[in-house]
């Protein structure tokens, strides 16, 4: 559905912030308008009051993600819907002044918030195009990296569900500190087989 690409200002808000290192990118003014992407007419409503609301708006995003990361598909639907309800939009039809090969516009659904301020609008469209990409593609579609210490959300997109990390980088990382246990979890196996072994001998054996 085209309207789950909205999606993405939600993913993006989340990630934002990275609890595990207590860090969190929502400094200024700049940083907010920097997340509308080509949406810089509703970027320009952004204020210094917004910078409070955002991170609010963030933590229920991210709860959202959580839910369904821990299987909690029901907690996540009821979390977004709330979400829903808050920040209500207008679906609309819209031509962005592009054409096809044939002069005509190309129509396609546009997400047009009424708010009030910068902080709802986003706020609006990252929930209805995170409850579109739920509807569309399962709430197990929505997840957390599990590479500690990074929890950044994601969206799964793969063919067979399998997703489990934000980026290759941490992919990377996950599988190269799950080989390296692998091989301690051996090489003290080892350890403790040849200590059994040498017990085991008799004194006169020696």
């Amino acid at each position: 559905m085209e309207l789950a690409h909205y999606s993405d200002f939600a993913v993006r808000l989340v990630n934002t912030e990275e609890p595990a290192r207590n860090k969190d990118a929502l400094t200024s003014v700049e940083v907010l308008r920097e997340l509308f992407g080509p949406a810089t007419q509703m970027a320009r409503r952004v204020t210094e009051a917004d910078l409070p609301r955002f991170r609010t708006v963030r933590a229920r995003l991210r709860a959202v993600f959580a839910a369904a990361d821990e299987g909690d598909h029901t907690g996540a639907v009821d979390l977004l819907n709330s979400l829903l309800l808050e920040f209500p939009v207008s679906p609309q039809i819209s031509g962005h002044d592009t054409l096809d090969e044939e002069g005509r516009p190309r129509w396609h659904m546009h997400l047009a918030d009424h708010s009030s301020n910068a902080t709802a609008g986003y706020a609006a469209i990252s929930a209805m195009g995170l409850a579109f990409h739920l509807t569309e593609f399962g709430a197990d579609r929505l997840g957390l990296c599990q590479a500690p210490p990074c929890r950044n959300a994601y969206l799964d997109t793969s063919t067979n569900r399998s997703r489990r990390y934000c980026s290759d980088r941490c992919a990377t990382r996950a599988n190269v500190a799950a080989y390296r246990a692998r091989k301690r979890l051996e090489a003290e196996r080892t350890g403790l087989t040849e200590d059994t072994s040498q017990e085991s001998v008799t004194p006169g054996e020696r």
